[in-house]
């Protein structure tokens, strides 16, 4: 059954205009045209602009489209959005992973000279994220509960803190050494430690939090490699103890 452009506009969710564009572009041409000269699109034609506005829906170019669809099959084409989508997940888990890390290092209003910065902190600022993350989790408890407790961090303070934090994992990293297993009762108590540590110091971290902290440590490269340089594979394996934690309390 023939289409007019209005109506495989209305059908698509697009619009005429950009119909009309991608006719005159050559990416989407009509099969026929009616007696008075207007655009008519087949079945096969909105099959095509659904290919197409499935392309554009992960950011890939006009031209690139053209190219994709010059050649393959339908199976082809879906089993390549496919591959598209995967990566488009995985790269939005990344932001995720990325976003919540930022999350967890906030250190808004800190009180510390330069110099105690780079002696505390090395070559990471948390003032550079503190604007960001007031316009993401500005309304949120965790964003509240950290700015109110960690703006008031001396020298000392964050000392303590960031002891405690090594402390936990050396011995999260000695365990792992001596063979004990991830979901062992002894992994499981260290984790539990692990989240009391982020209760006490940062935000109330429930059960749940604390898992998607464990997937960041294995998710980003940058906590990965703090946990990689206590003990390779400790990333893994604290993941697997805080999921076995929290399985465990929610038991």
């Amino acid at each position: 059954m023939p289409h007019s452009v209005g109506e495989a506009a209305r059908i698509s969710g697009t619009t005429v205009r950009t119909l009309h564009h991608y006719d005159e572009i050559g990416l989407l041409t009509p099969s026929a045209r009616t007696a008075a000269g207007y655009r008519s699109y087949s079945d096969a034609d909105l099959d095509r602009l659904r290919r197409i506005l499935g392309y554009r829906a992960m950011d890939l170019g006009l031209d690139e489209i053209a190219t994709i669809l010059a050649d393959g099959t339908d199976r082809e084409h879906l089993r390549r959005q496919r591959e598209l989508l995967l990566a488009r997940i995985d790269r939005l888990q990344r932001v995720v992973a990325a976003v919540d890390r930022e999350l967890e290092a906030s250190t808004m209003g800190v009180e510390l000279t330069q110099e105690e910065k780079f002696e505390l902190f090395g070559d990471f600022d948390p003032d550079d994220h503190a604007e960001e993350a007031e316009r993401r989790w500005g309304g949120t408890d965790a964003y509240r509960q950290s700015q109110q407790r960690m703006s008031s961090f001396t020298k000392q303070d964050w000392q303590r803190f960031m002891a405690e934090q090594q402390e936990v994992g050396q011995r999260l990293a000695r365990a792992k050494q001596a063979g004990v297993a991830p979901d062992s009762e002894q992994a499981m108590d260290l984790a539990e430690e692990h989240r009391r540590h982020i209760t006490r110091w940062c935000y109330d971290c429930t059960y749940e939090i604390h898992r998607g902290l464990g997937d960041m440590y294995v998710a980003d490269e940058r906590f990965m490699s703090h946990y990689e340089k206590l003990e390779p594979g400790l990333a893994a394996y604290v993941r697997t103890a805080i999921h076995a934690n929290a399985d465990r309390a929610e038991a």
